[in-house]
């Protein structure tokens, strides 16, 4: 007899023996043990999760002469017939190679027979979704109302590309990745009947690399025996994948956090001298990366050695956690970058002396702060733009002592509580009802033409108008001429970079323009003319409550 693999020689027979998905097993087994199993079924999932498996076994079930409690005793007629393959009710396709309307035409010739020995005739159709179109619509009236003897098990890991037409024909079953702890069971199982010496670490390396497959884990396990040695330990199985070893990642890493470019770009090449793979090497830095911070707050790690846990101690001492979230950022930005490169150990290579740039490193750590404070201020010109639409809104009510107590010559006649503005006083009674429908034109604003005087009746001028984020932002400043067509605006306490946000805005400059040619009788222009920041700049926050207090005005906002 040929050699079998393992992922073959080791393929469940029972419900029982398949490594996790304990959701289906459960759903499938009380099925057939009630007699109320499905025409059609749906398996998807990842590669290596037990589809094709569960399909054959749930076809053998259905079909055996003596189940027990849901399962195939793969002893009777029919279960032997199903394993050797010489039983042709069930029928195994492949529409990976089997995809045209013929091949599914032919199916629906043959549904019209009576099963040969077994009770039902099973189609076991695995990549379905590898059928074309006209594939599927000739599966479709069969697969809607097949006769009382023909049940079909679909298996795809692509359900997105099957119609929606047979997927609501179908009952569907998802089938997740497997947890590295359940591999880790099968592995054992796997290496005790095949008389093979490992090492937990080994398993524990074979679940990570098999990313939730048994298939991949028992095809990895199966190349470490290769060699004829039947014990497996860490190293090999990470020679054999090429994966370098611990020590050469820490000291990548420690090279990358000291700005060493030399010797970064000397492991470098002994990694690569050794024949290692670029993406499992950068895969093994962004996952030691990770450790380390997982290392920084547990103090703790399960599949390292004291002497690897010192080194990694070490490392956290000139490692912050912002630095290794940024690297593991940066690692797969450059494994994203090589993917598509026809270079990929010059593109690495040049990524590496990038990480090792502090130039580089500061400028990221500068971008990121940019951001923030533009996030920020974003966020608080979004809070005052929503006070100033309130405002104008007229639903903000003054109290009434304040209006009993104003005067004609307050500066409360200046301020944001003016009827046409933005806060209402309340009705007056006497008031004569005629005057409700009564609109008034607005003068038009009339500014003095020195600019000494023109520009605080112009910021004031904003505030009357309700433009409260542009008045607390030029409170405080001074015009001067520069020449015929440019006035200048002075700050002498600075522009804060939320102002110079708000002030640069193509509209709030080109009010600006305008109220200043109105001014000056003619068409002018502007320029800011920023000073450095002599004494503390109250925030847009602080000249929202100072404008409050100097009007004397209590009032909340409700959004």
């Amino acid at each position: 007899m040929g050699y079998t693999a393992l992922y073959r020689k080791f393929r469940p027979l029972t419900f029982s023996e398949m490594v996790g998905q304990e959701h289906i097993k459960k759903t499938l087994k009380n099925q057939i043990i009630s007699d109320r199993v499905g025409h059609a079924y749906l398996f998807n999932g990842g590669r290596g999760t037990g589809k094709t498996s569960a399909a054959k076994i749930l076809a053998r079930a259905i079909n055996c002469l003596n189940p027990i409690d849901g399962e195939p005793c793969n002893e009777c007629e029919i279960c032997k017939g199903a394993l050797n393959g010489s039983l042709t009710d069930i029928v195994e396709m492949d529409a990976a190679s089997n995809n045209s309307v013929e091949d599914i035409r032919s199916i629906r010739e043959e549904v019209n027979f009576l099963p040969t020995k077994a009770k039902y005739r099973v189609y076991i159709i695995d990549e379905v979704h590898m059928l074309s179109t006209g594939a599927f619509n000739a599966l479709l009236k069969t697969l809607e109302e097949p006769p009382a003897h023909v049940k079909f098990i679909l298996a795809t890991t692509e359900p997105q590309k099957i119609p929606a037409t047979i997927l609501s024909r179908c009952q569907r079953f998802d089938f997740k990745r497997i947890s590295n702890e359940d591999i880790i069971k099968r592995l054992e199982i796997v290496c005790k009947e095949s008389n093979l010496e490992t090492t937990k670490e080994a398993l524990s390396v074979i679940a990570i690399l098999s990313e939730g497959a048994m298939r991949d884990a028992l095809s990895i396990l199966e190349r470490c025996l290769q060699d004829g040695e039947s014990k497996i330990d860490e190293d090999k199985i990470k020679d054999l994948v090429g994966i370098p070893k611990v020590t050469l990642v820490n000291s990548m890493i420690e090279s990358i956090l000291t700005y060493n470019v030399d010797k970064a770009l000397e492991n470098t090449e002994t990694i690569l001298k050794e024949g290692k793979d670029i993406n499992y090497l950068i895969w093994e830095l962004i996952r030691y990366c990770k450790d380390l911070l997982v290392y920084q707050a547990t103090g703790k790690l399960d599949l390292y050695n004291q002497e690897e846990l010192d080194n990694m101690k070490n490392l956290c001492k000139n490692a912050s956690k912002e630095r290794l979230m940024n690297l593991i950022y940066q690692l797969s930005e450059l494994e994203n970058e090589i993917k598509w490169s026809t270079q990929k150990t010059i593109m690495f290579q040049a990524g590496i002396i990038k990480l090792c740039n502090e130039q580089s490193y500061n400028q990221l750590n500068s971008n990121q702060e940019n951001s923030n404070t533009t996030n920020n201020n974003q966020a608080l010109e979004t809070r005052i733009e929503k006070i100033e639409n309130y405002l104008r809104s007229g639903k903000v009510m003054a109290p009434q002592n304040i209006t009993n107590n104003m005067q004609p010559n307050t500066n409360l006649q200046n301020s944001a509580i003016s009827k046409s503005q933005s806060v209402v006083a309340p009705k007056n009674t006497n008031t004569n009802n005629t005057n409700k429908n009564t609109t008034t034109k607005k003068p038009k604003a009339q500014f003095s033409n020195r600019p000494e005087e023109y520009w605080p009746q112009i910021v004031n001028h904003l505030k009357q108008n309700g433009k409260i984020v542009l008045y607390t932002n030029l409170m405080g400043t001074k015009a001067v001429p520069l020449n015929d067509m440019i006035i200048g605006i002075e700050f002498p306490n600075g522009m804060t970079p939320f102002g110079k946000t708000v002030l640069e805005k193509q509209e709030n400059i080109r009010e600006i323009s305008n109220l200043v040619s109105l001014a000056c009788g003619k068409e002018m222009q502007i320029k800011y003319l920023a000073q450095p920041n002599q004494a503390h700049v109250p925030t847009n926050e602080e000249n929202l409550q100072n404008l409050a207090n100097e009007a004397d005005i209590p009032f909340n906002i409700i959004e």
